[in-house]
């Protein structure tokens, strides 16, 4: 991890000179090319004769970090020793102690049994730091903290820039050509002006409808045919892989849930009282189904847990052809969820959520959310568009938090 880390950062900018671009500004995200800045130091000392301290203020006034994570699990780390065998030489050539290198990636300078934190050594080197919403803003402050001992945490040096998606990538073919008809091709050149989006009302509601409902048929009719290939290869009868054709009802309610299945996203949070939701997904005149989709990292016990969990209540007959489980979750099943569901489903533990994109590509293509008030929904939430889970509280105990809500989810279903 560190040798690939040193690649990125350090031959990314020898890439760039390489290449003969040279950027004003360097902007990382999280601390995984932090390497570069060490890079930018060494070559301005090369070519302009600067000392260590002269080459490094100009790196730092020069340079902008945005971190992600608002869980520590999510830092790299490195052992003092580690970073000395890699890359001793190299610190060499820069003209600094090991011991003077290392204080510039440790919450405390003085501490010698603190790790190296690729995180603390972008901060310290850059002039612009931020959180990816309001709310990251406040958890990135009180997490990083012990970087400026001195201050008040409401002066921290880390402000917010909510995060955005790139809407061509994300809305459905069908979706575009109704909204190029009704607000005019310049709506994807100009997304945030509210002049053009007051045209929408232009949409005739039946029209708009179709134009889901189509979405939403193409999703079923892919989440069957994934499910019959996911089937193949475990080596089912033919008569499951049959039945696998006509799982699922393309005139459903259906509700999309697909990301990482990390702890703090709760993949299972819709699924703690399983008799109460049999009732809700079977109810005989407005039939419920949800497609869940996603991966766990391969270290991840309980996320992997959470996924078999999943795909052994699908095969249960009171949540059979309701609750499917996609494997193998890339773009592509990713742009069919996210344009075919009618609500998109998001259940972080508030606030371990940094901002959460995904509700946002949904959104694009009229999909309702309902979430947790975390991340980017926090501020994107108003009564009337989709729906919030709680209020915004946050508890100690996360077993009665799980159950609060998972209650809040089933009053709103």
């Amino acid at each position: 991890r560190l040798k690939q880390e040193a690649v990125l950062g350090i031959g990314g900018v020898r890439a760039l000179s390489r290449l003969g671009i040279r950027p004003i500004v360097f902007h990382m995200n999280e601390g995984h090319s932090a390497f570069a800045m060490l890079e930018r130091i060494r070559l301005l000392m090369e070519e302009n004769l600067l000392s260590f301290d002269e080459a490094r203020e100009a790196v730092y006034c020069s340079s902008t970090f945005t971190t992600h994570t608002p869980v520590p699990a999510g830092i790299d780390i490195f052992d003092q020793a580690l970073i000395s065998s890699i890359l001793g030489d190299y610190i060499g050539t820069l003209g600094i102690s090991m011991e003077n290198f290392l204080a510039m990636g440790k919450h405390n300078p003085n501490d010698s049994n603190e790790p190296f934190n690729m995180a603390v050594m972008a901060m310290k080197n850059c002039a612009r730091i931020n959180g990816v919403s309001n709310l990251h803003r406040t958890v990135s402050r009180r997490m990083w903290r012990g970087i400026w001992p001195d201050l008040p945490e409401m002066d921290l040096p880390i402000e917010n820039i909510t995060n955005g998606i790139h809407i061509p990538s994300w809305i459905s073919k069908d979706m575009a050509i109704l909204l190029d008809r009704y607000l005019g091709r310049r709506w994807a050149e100009d997304p945030d002006n509210i002049r053009v989006w007051e045209r929408v009302n232009r949409i005739p509601d039946i029209e708009l409808w179709r134009t889901h409902e189509r979405r939403r048929e193409r999703l079923v009719a892919f989440a069957r045919w994934k499910l019959q290939e996911q089937l193949i290869r475990w080596g089912t009868t033919k008569k499951d892989i049959q039945i696998a054709s006509e799982a699922l009802d393309p005139r459903a309610l259906t509700i999309g849930f697909a990301r990482r299945f990390a702890t703090y996203k709760r993949g299972d949070l819709i699924l703690k009282d399983p008799s109460r939701l049999a009732k809700i997904l079977n109810d005989p005149q407005r039939p419920v189904q949800i497609i869940f989709a996603g991966k766990a990292h391969p270290q991840d016990k309980y996320g992997k847990e959470v996924i078999r969990e999943i795909i052994q209540m699908s095969w249960q007959p009171e949540f059979f052809q309701r609750i499917t489980f996609i494997e193998d979750y890339d773009l592509n099943v990713a742009r069919y969820l996210v344009q075919g569901s009618d609500v998109w489903l998001n259940t972080p533990q508030r606030p371990l959520e940094a901002c959460g994109t995904s509700g946002m590509k949904a959104a694009a293509n009229g999909v309702l959310n309902m979430s947790i008030l975390d991340g980017w929904w926090a501020e994107g939430y108003q009564p009337g568009l989709g729906w919030a889970i709680g209020n915004g509280e946050e508890y100690d105990n996360p077993d009665y938090q799980n159950h609060v809500e998972s209650q809040n989810l089933y009053n709103l279903l």
